[in-house]
């Protein structure tokens, strides 16, 4: 093994979430989400097992009653972590704060998605300020085999450029139950923490996030600011040469026309809510959320412009990244990627090629993702079916979530195999 120094910075420093100095201290849910293999995290849960997860390890030994999903006893979670890293004598743990990252010395920065500003300052300079977000607001996303095509086309504003949005119309009487019922829907009381001001003070060098106003606020503005915005119908025609009353545009968000966001759609709307109000748009009816809108304080990088799927930076060898600041997002996405940044700073220092998993696991579809995603408007995901490999043999459809847990699985087999020769 190696000897590392752990760098944390509390008890000294706090973040505004966190209460105590323990490592896997859980600030928000105690629930680490779905367990079954029909849900990608709960794929994921087992590949990282698979790997010999510490954070999957003790999640199970301190699992409290939650139906189908693995939920914690968050003290005594945290507790064990804590002691398991304390008896390892090639970790010395230093309780300070880091500002700077020196290039030149073997780095993971896994430092959450309240990075404090001056190290986030510091990453900043040397990634370019375009590369680092402090507020995440990204719109819900969809799942492109679950729309209804029958109501939906294909068309860019005006036809300029290649027809590249996906177009959901709505008539007056179709756009008033939907505005009736997007004004009245419950949204989320954010923590304080994850507050997102709305204009930034004068020579304060941290970005802030400007100018992405939750749709349900905008709404309340009145139904024009929604048909002048997002829902603007001008030059949206539809296929027979109609104009219609207010049109939702979904774009784009994978390479292989899986998923879709909607535009403009950014939103604290409560997850239920998203999901009765949004499947009133027309094409939206059946589809599957494979995530649901946030607006809320994350520190994160633009993984696209900076990463490999091995978690390394493009630009300094070095430097690895991990957890929320790499651009995943969820408490099991950000362990599951230390693990891979961790195995591939091992094998860098051997002077190994790096590994990179294979996007039939949900391991690898997130290093897949984060790195190949558009990095304009690039926006933290989670572990989901949307983004893993297609299955490459005929299936029924109800089989399908099953075979994504079959597949992940022989193939995480084959490489923790490959990894051990």
């Amino acid at each position: 093994g190696y000897k590392v120094k752990l760098y944390e910075m509390r008890p000294k420093k706090m973040t505004p979430a966190h209460k105590t100095e323990k490592f896997g201290e859980l600030v928000c849910s105690n629930s680490l989400r779905a367990d079954s293999l029909e849900n990608a995290v709960g794929i994921l849960k087992r590949e990282m097992e698979m790997l010999d997860s510490l954070v999957i390890r003790q999640a199970r030994a301190h699992r409290v009653e939650a139906g189908g999903a693995l939920a914690v006893d968050r003290e005594g979670f945290s507790l064990a972590i804590t002691e398991e890293i304390k008896a390892n004598p090639n970790i010395e743990i230093i309780y300070d704060e880091v500002t700077s990252i020196n290039p030149d010395e073997p780095t993971i920065i896994a430092t959450g998605p309240l990075t404090a500003d001056e190290l986030a300052n510091n990453i900043i300079k040397m990634f370019e300020s375009d590369n680092f977000h402090f507020y995440d607001a990204a719109a819900p996303i969809v799942l492109a085999d679950t729309l209804d095509y029958n109501k939906v086309y294909l068309k860019s504003r005006y036809d300029k450029g290649e027809a590249s949005y996906l177009n959901c119309p709505m008539t007056k009487e179709e756009f008033d139950a939907f505005y009736n019922e997007l004004i009245n829907a419950e949204g989320v009381v954010p923590h304080e923490f994850e507050e997102i001001p709305t204009e930034s003070s004068k020579g304060d060098e941290v970005r802030v996030f400007e100018g992405c106003m939750p749709v349900e606020i905008m709404a309340k503005r009145g139904p024009q600011t929604l048909l002048f915005g997002p829902l603007k119908p001008v030059g949206l025609e539809t296929p027979d040469g109609t104009r219609p009353y207010a049109v939702v545009q979904l774009r784009q968000d994978d390479a292989a026309k899986t998923m879709y966001n909607l535009v403009g759609f950014q939103t604290h709307l409560k997850w239920p809510e998203q999901k009765r109000v949004f499947s009133m748009i027309p094409g939206l009816e059946h589809a599957t959320f494979t995530k649901y809108g946030v607006m809320h304080r994350n520190s994160f990088i633009n993984a696209p412009r900076i990463l490999n799927p091995s978690y390394q930076t493009k630009k300094y060898p070095n430097i690895f990244f991990a957890g929320q600041l790499s651009g995943v997002e969820g408490y099991v996405e950000s362990a599951a990627s230390g693990i891979v940044s961790a195995i591939n700073m091992d094998r860098y220092l051997q002077g190994k090629p790096l590994h990179e998993f294979s996007r039939k696991t949900a391991i690898g579809s997130m290093a897949y993702y984060i790195c190949n995603a558009n990095p304009n408007g690039f926006e933290p995901m989670n572990a989901n079916f949307g983004i893993m490999a297609d299955l490459e043999f005929k299936h029924k459809k109800k089989e399908r979530k099953a075979l994504y847990g079959k597949v992940a699985l022989e193939q995480m087999e084959k490489e923790v195999e490959e990894l051990n020769d």
